[in-house]
């Protein structure tokens, strides 16, 4: 699995982080509940999708909002379980993962490999690059004013939120994600972990269509994961690229201030905090990426000292965060493309 060089720290630093570790304790028996109830909800939920075909495709559609929702939540306990947070055993963690995989489509080895590498450069601006950073990177205003006409053009397309938000989460999660794009052949796992789940896919989907018909699973299937795929996107995205997201040069990269202000605490109602599985406290995430979903709330609320220094969005400005699309190094915040 590839690691990230873990990140120099510097004495103030190492003790405030210090006052995070109790809270990485994971709990067996609540992990292991937050696990099974959310399968078992989005399982129910599919049957219900599939039950209701014979009343109405409108309901069925409505049906696919939930679904989706916890397909997020399936795929946030996948995030965990990548980090080795979920549960204490890394085998455990390994086959939960797999499990949720199949759910989210996501191959779980080798994604966590994609994973580690954003932990290890992100709001770098001399650590961008990673392609499967994407919606996380930005170019800078001079980097952008010094573009062709032509490039400054394609640069605007491929950034447009109808492109980024809407298009390209789809086809990342149900076409890019079945090759080992962007992982050398060393990585026997995380390519394994690819054609496994591919192979998982085509089984499942089979059979499916053998019970029910093509249109069927179609209907069922297809939308919640469109959906979650959406909202997992635009979570990554708005929580490192909004307008206070604090970018530097590797130079001048400084560990706890881009978790505190490169990432954000996004604040959502009760209920999207729920589906989301609490990554909205992605600066508590990112000071320690081992604190299990469940925790994440209490050691924000505990360790002030650390974490009440955050850079705070509701849902609403994050709602508008897709507009700041470069990093400003003059006035050292994220503006909007030039008019």
């Amino acid at each position: 699995m590839y690691s990230p060089k873990p990140p120099r720290l510097t004495l103030p630093e190492t003790l405030q982080l210090s006052l995070l570790r109790p809270y990485q304790a994971a709990m067996f028996s609540h992990s292991l509940w937050q696990f099974a109830s959310t399968v078992g909800l989005y399982l129910a939920c599919v049957a219900a999708m599939y039950a209701s075909l014979h009343v109405s495709v409108w309901l069925t559609l409505a049906l696919a909002v939930p679904a989706g929702g916890l397909i997020v939540r399936i795929f946030m306990l996948q995030h965990d379980c990548g980090h080795n947070a979920l549960f204490q055993s890394r085998r455990l963690n390994a086959v939960v993962g797999a499990i949720c995989s199949v759910l989210t489509c996501t191959p779980f080895a080798y994604w966590r490999r994609l994973h580690a590498r954003h932990h290890g450069s992100w709001n770098n601006l001399d650590g961008r690059g990673i392609p499967a950073d994407f919606f996380s990177d930005c170019a800078t205003v001079a980097e952008y004013e010094a573009m062709t006409r032509g490039r400054k053009f394609a640069y605007r397309l491929g950034h447009h939120p109808l492109l980024t938000h809407f298009v390209l989460p789809p086809v990342i999660f149900l076409l890019l994600y079945r090759v080992p794009f962007d992982t050398p052949a060393s990585a026997r796992r995380e390519r394994r972990s690819v054609w496994l789940l591919d192979i998982a896919l085509v089984a499942l989907f089979a059979g499916l269509i053998a019970v029910f018909g093509v249109k069927a699973v179609v209907l069922v299937q297809l939308p919640p994961m469109v959906l979650a795929s959406i909202v997992g996107i635009w979570l990554f995205s708005v929580q490192h690229r909004f307008e206070e997201a604090h970018w530097a040069r590797k130079a001048e990269w400084d560990f706890a201030e881009a978790a505190l202000h490169g990432t954000s605490y996004l604040r959502l109602p009760r209920v999207l905090q729920w589906f989301s599985g609490n990554i909205g406290l992605h600066h508590v995430h990112h000071l320690n990426p081992g604190i299990p979903n469940y925790r994440l709330q209490a050691c924000h609320d505990e360790c002030t000292a650390m974490t009440g220094a955050a850079t705070v969005l509701n849902l609403r400005q994050a709602l508008a965060a897709s507009r700041y699309a470069l990093w400003d190094e003059s006035v050292r915040c994220m503006v909007p493309f030039p008019g």
